[in-house]
């Protein structure tokens, strides 16, 4: 299950193209709205998030609340697209001098994007490179979650750090109640951490300032031995990280204890083998974060990623004018204050891909009766050794 996306920030709409999506999958529109509207929410939003409310267009793909084998596309109209017609209008025209941007954000891909393209106006990156696209991934992973749910297979997440505010190191992070996740503003399973992160938050707006910090992402219910160890691309490990740290401002990504265990020894690393008739293989602990040798190994997989803090800033950094090269504050954008819990959530679609495409790998892409019915098979199978 593979997926493109199109759109600007203040374009008319964004758009995304999923390929590779067995049949008789049940989905509904209310289904992918779910999960745009737990994008939207999270202290530390801003005003963008007041005027969208984000709906996602059934294009093609799917008849009668079902699947049909062929590619899904999806649309999610931008509102503020009626406030930005004279400047995001794509037939040609005068735009005035006063509405380009010239003053590229540390951070961000504005320098770098208009020395790729050679454009004298950085709009033309800082609109295609903005967070907004990531509701289009959004969208796409909701089609990924409609099947792995059809599996047994559930993709949850939650915020465990915005600045120097944390819940802490859990031992069990899929045990987290996400109840209590879903009912707060934070996205924090911690009441007593998300006062402390509101604190920090209110004090970065005043400051003009911007903030960061971690989630977590977790899956139950993963067979073991999705994706596999012969070769580089094969590797799960390697296509979930790839696939969180596209996401815009992730600057790090970790399985289990991940980096905590390079000050370890391996008899603390390594989580032992244990067999018995009722759970056949087993562990007793999951320092692996599920993951072994590039395959799920049947425990529940543990990622966790780091954001740092948005580029856009109310008392911005210097800059340079593209025109002249005299120092300059850096452009502004209508920009969050803190983005750590949407991008949790977008970060639950991108690994809901990546699963979904493993899956279909493993037991096949035609239709989800021949997948659920293969899976089941490799289940017995593993029941016997």
């Amino acid at each position: 299950m593979r997926y493109v996306t199109a759109g600007e920030s203040h374009g008319r709409a964004l758009t995304a193209i999923i390929t590779d999506v067995p049949a008789g999958i049940p989905l509904e529109q209310a289904m992918i709205d779910h999960d745009l509207a737990r994008r939207q929410v999270g202290y530390g939003r801003g005003g963008r998030m007041h005027i969208e409310r984000d709906r996602a267009l059934i294009s093609a793909g799917v008849r009668l609340g079902r699947t049909i084998g062929s590619p899904i596309a999806l649309t999610v109209a931008n509102r503020d697209w009626d406030n930005w017609t004279d400047v995001m209008q794509a037939a040609p025209g005068h735009l005035r001098e006063e509405a380009r941007v010239k003053a590229p954000r540390p951070g961000h891909a504005d320098l770098s994007g208009i020395l790729k393209t050679g454009t004298r106006d950085v709009r033309d990156i800082l609109e295609r490179a903005s967070a907004r696209e990531t509701a289009a991934r959004v969208a796409a992973g909701a089609v990924a979650r409609a099947l792995l749910r059809q599996l047994g297979v559930e993709v949850r997440s939650f915020v465990a750090s915005i600045g120097e505010v944390s819940i802490g190191m859990l031992q069990n992070p899929e045990l987290v109640d996400h109840r209590v996740v879903e009912a707060s503003d934070l996205r924090c399973p911690d009441a007593a951490a998300s006062g402390g992160m509101r604190l920090v938050i209110d004090q970065a707006q005043a400051a003009g300032e911007s903030l960061g910090g971690t989630f977590y992402v977790t899956a139950t219910g993963l067979v073991p031995g999705l994706g596999g160890y012969a070769q580089a691309d094969q590797r799960l490990d390697a296509r979930l990280a790839a696939a969180v740290i596209s996401i815009p401002a992730i600057k790090g990504v970790e399985f289990g204890t991940g980096f905590a265990s390079a000050a370890q020894v391996g008899s603390q690393v390594h989580d032992e083998i244990y067999h018995d008739v009722v759970r056949g293989y087993h562990r007793l602990t999951n320092h692996a974060g599920g993951l072994e040798g590039g395959m799920t190994n049947g425990q529940p997989l543990i990622v966790r990623a780091a954001m740092k803090p948005i580029p856009t800033l109310m008392t911005p950094l210097a800059s340079v004018d593209i025109d002249t090269h005299a120092v300059v504050d850096a452009s502004k954008e209508r920009s969050d204050v803190c983005a750590v819990p949407a991008a949790s959530v977008v970060a639950e679609a991108e690994v809901c891909l990546v699963l979904a495409a493993a899956h279909i790998e493993a037991f096949g892409g035609n239709n989800l009766m021949d997948i659920q019915v293969a899976q089941r098979a490799y289940l017995q199978r593993l029941s016997s050794w």
